[in-house]
């Protein structure tokens, strides 16, 4: 029996009982992309809430601000532990099961990081963040769930819509950040911890949202007609040959360059702006301004460069990201005290991980199998999250040693590969 959009899956995790119609699709991927809109809200402002005082909360806990940098660091681990675990799962049970685990992995590391804070351990502290992480991997994860079942030639815009949504929530995240911190006033909680319990609880709509809603599975849906037109069952939905696919196509190879430099660059340095910040007089407020308007960067103008990846390429787009990191590196490192400048680096910066991620995924997606593709995403989630979590280590020690500037001329350097290769690709195109 084919599944419609209206009617409720009754079938188990692991399959689908056919295909759907060809006129059912339509409603399909609306649906799907209506129920992943709302969970990239939710999850956005759970994990920007968060995000925006991780910084602060580690360096009050360790009592050091050498340290410090090691919160945005715990932050990726969670999704790059996470990412081959998460990637297996869904390969073999689809979208929701991972999106799922995910978020209640999410809400069980702020409950932690919670706790931490208020017996004043910085290992627990650590250990919390990692988990909190995996909120991250739920988001970042559902880029993809869009893109399963969108056509070729609007598989960026169908990635850039879901990954604008998140905007909402992550621009919000940031500002209710000393409404939070209030909130647990005279519960032996520090305020900076205070966003980690909303957090919490915001994670766990989400996951059950998902549970409920995402129906039918996309991921299996998409799996399900790729047999159905070849005739013949999948092969190769290992991580393995996840690998090989990778090995196989150079564009690939960019695509998983450009959102692991990308990403690495933005956490190194917006990682360590709230502490530069602290250091030219911004308060809480102040600081969760410039990251608001940083998240806007990075999500309100995705639909854009999604358009833009489709209509003019994915090495165009690439391109574009790899000149406005630079841009925002000059801006931001040479800012100083002024903090209008920051926030205007920070919003650039924005901007440019938005391109490399949009871009560099639909890149990824059309360069490998079908039936490989949910292992070539973990995979390159994996890839983003490690790159970047050492990312956010250096940086702390940077700003500690050298400065806030200095951090800032690193992180462009990192875009030396993703540009090099992008330049052989047009060249090969060309």
């Amino acid at each position: 029996m084919t599944h419609t959009p209206d009617a409720p899956d009754v079938t188990p995790p692991t399959r689908i009982s056919g295909p759907v119609d060809e006129a059912e699709l339509p409603a399909l991927r609306r649906r799907i992309q209506i129920v992943l809109i709302v969970t990239q809200i939710l999850g956005g402002l759970g994990i920007a809430i968060g995000v925006a005082l991780a910084a602060v909360l580690a360096r009050d806990v360790s009592g050091t601000e050498a340290l410090s940098g090691l919160a945005s660091t715990a932050t990726v681990a969670g999704p790059a532990l996470l990412a081959m675990p998460l990637a297996a799962l869904m390969a073999s049970r689809g979208r929701r099961a991972g999106l799922v685990l995910a978020y209640l992995l999410g809400a069980l590391g702020a409950g932690v990081v919670v706790l931490g804070a208020a017996v004043g351990s910085f290992p627990l502290l650590l250990v919390g963040l990692v988990g909190f992480g995996a909120g991250s991997s739920a988001n970042l994860a559902a880029r993809f769930a869009a893109a399963d079942l969108a056509e070729p030639d609007h598989r960026a815009r169908a990635i850039s819509t879901v990954v604008w949504a998140t905007t909402i929530g992550a621009v919000l995240g940031p500002n209710i950040a000393a409404p939070a911190g209030k909130s647990v006033s005279g519960l032996g909680i520090p305020a900076t911890a205070g966003p980690f319990v909303w957090a919490a609880g915001v994670f766990v709509v989400s996951a059950v949202v998902v549970a409920l809603l995402l129906r039918p599975d996309p991921l299996l849906t998409a799996r399900a007609l790729a047999a159905s037109e070849s005739g013949a069952a999948p092969e190769g939905r290992s991580l393995r040959a996840g690998l090989r696919a990778v090995r196989e196509s150079s564009r690939a190879r960019l695509a998983l360059v450009t959102v692991a430099a990308s990403h690495t660059a933005m956490v190194s340095i917006m990682s360590m702006t709230p502490v530069a910040l602290t250091h030219h007089g911004a308060d809480i407020q102040l600081i969760g301004l410039v990251i608001s308007g940083h998240i806007a960067g990075m999500y309100a103008f995705s639909p854009v460069m999604g358009w833009l990846s489709d209509r003019l390429g994915r090495l165009s787009v690439i391109g574009l990201a790899v000149g406005l990191i630079g841009v925002a590196a000059l801006v931001a490192g040479t800012a100083g005290s002024s903090h209008g400048q920051t926030a205007l680096g920070l919003f650039l910066l924005g901007l440019g991980w938005s391109a490399g991620l949009v871009s560099g995924s639909a890149l990824l997606t059309d360069s490998v199998p079908q039936e490989a593709r949910a292992a070539v995403q973990g995979l390159s989630d994996f890839v983003m999250n490690t790159a970047a979590g050492l990312g956010g280590l250096a940086a702390g020690v940077i700003v500690s040693q050298a400065g806030y500037g200095p951090l800032t001329a690193v992180a462009a350097c990192l875009l030396l590969p993703m540009a090099a290769l992008a330049v052989r690709g047009a060249v090969r195109e060309a």
